[in-house]
């Protein structure tokens, strides 16, 4: 199980030295920890994995803003560090789908819907969400959306 995995990763790396990979699994055991606790479960318990992946996706996002506002900033230091903790993290998500595929996808979501107006443009974008969720970036869906009525 992930959360088990989480929860070694720590010791693994307290022992190794590995000042990086210690932080990101804290930042990932602390986020379960408050996971467990906003679902009124012991902070004992184990999450199962679909719960942990919705966790470390929620991470990854924070992250992957984190690194374009530090961008903006010109703080490359914060921006290595960020990217650092996004790698770690990103090994535990599966592959998400390329452009192509999800284009590919939406194009036969929207002739199966017959949506060929662009005040449908929500209702395609909220089934292929539906359909891809874990699997796609939503930032990826939204563009290819927007560039099938654009």
């Amino acid at each position: 199980m992930l959360h088990e995995q989480i929860k070694n990763g720590i010791k693994e790396s307290m022992l190794a030295k590995d000042v990086m990979r210690l932080k990101a699994f804290r930042a990932m055991s602390a986020a379960l920890t408050n996971e467990l606790v906003a679902k009124n479960k012991k902070p004992q318990e184990i999450l199962n994995d679909e719960e942990v992946l919705a966790v470390i996706t929620r991470l990854a996002k924070q992250r992957r803003d984190s690194i374009e506002q530090f961008k903006k900033g010109g703080r490359e230091d914060l921006v290595k560090e960020e990217e650092d903790e996004l790698v770690i993290l990103e090994t535990f998500l599966p592959k998400l789908m390329e452009k192509s595929e999800v284009e590919k996808i939406a194009q036969a979501k929207k002739n199966e819907l017959g949506i060929i107006d662009v005040t449908k443009k929500g209702m395609l974008m909220s089934a292929l969400m539906k359909d891809l969720k874990g699997k796609a970036d939503g930032a990826v869906v939204k563009e290819v959306v927007d560039s099938l009525f654009g």
